[in-house]
């Protein structure tokens, strides 16, 4: 077959129309590429929306909250030694308040104990009193300052023991003698030699008494 210059251009067109089609092709497979980069770029922003900013934002935010925390525990730390040394004060206080009203109670019980014999001294000489002379100035002088002094030694806490017609109760009875009676059992209190007295439910003197048999 003899190829003229008209034959010849067929297969010029059929190579261009390749190529056109292979640079179509390759405009297509790189908008493909792009599309498909684009699209990989969009599901990564999905993924990690967050930017350079926000990341040191956030990353500020992580060191803050790690500082409030460590701040917080310190405080819980803080309270939690107030609150322990309050407590032991407290009990400081209690015990200090405790030590000081008995060392105050061991003081008055001392001068309460050397004021009972002048109490047992007016007891005796109001006693001896004849009837007719009761009504003496002097008499009723020295009466009226023993109730005085009774009524400021109640005050203060100090009351005398109950002993006759009581049973017989060694924390506060004093027993140095044995009696008979019709009136009382045995182990009763007949009798009442000396009276006895207490500060504040504490035992300053015993009653000296006698007890039934």
């Amino acid at each position: 077959m003899t190829f003229t210059a008209k034959n010849r251009q067929i297969p010029e067109r059929k190579v261009k129309m390749a190529d056109q089609e292979k640079e179509i092709l390759e405009e297509e497979m790189e908008q493909d590429l792009s599309d498909a980069e684009e699209l990989k770029e969009e599901e990564t922003e999905d993924e990690e929306p967050v930017s350079k900013e926000d990341k040191k934002a956030a990353k500020k935010q992580a060191k803050l909250n790690k500082k409030e925390d460590s701040y917080k525990e310190k405080i819980d730390q803080l309270e939690d030694r107030v609150k322990r040394q309050m407590a032991e004060f407290e009990n400081f206080r209690k015990r200090t308040d405790k030590e000081k009203q008995a060392m105050f109670d061991t003081g008055a019980k001392s001068v309460i104990e050397k004021i009972l014999p002048v109490v047992d001294n007016f007891e005796r000489g109001l006693a001896t009193v004849p009837e007719e002379s009761k009504e003496d100035p002097f008499v009723d002088g020295m009466n009226r300052i023993y109730k005085q002094l009774m009524t400021e030694l109640e005050n203060i806490g100090v009351k005398p023991i109950e002993a006759v017609g009581q049973e017989f109760d060694p924390n506060l009875h004093n027993a140095v003698m044995q009696v008979e009676s019709d009136e009382y059992e045995s182990g009763v209190v007949a009798q009442e030699l000396q009276k006895g007295y207490t500060y504040h439910d504490m035992v300053v003197r015993h009653s000296m008494v006698g007890v039934v048999q």
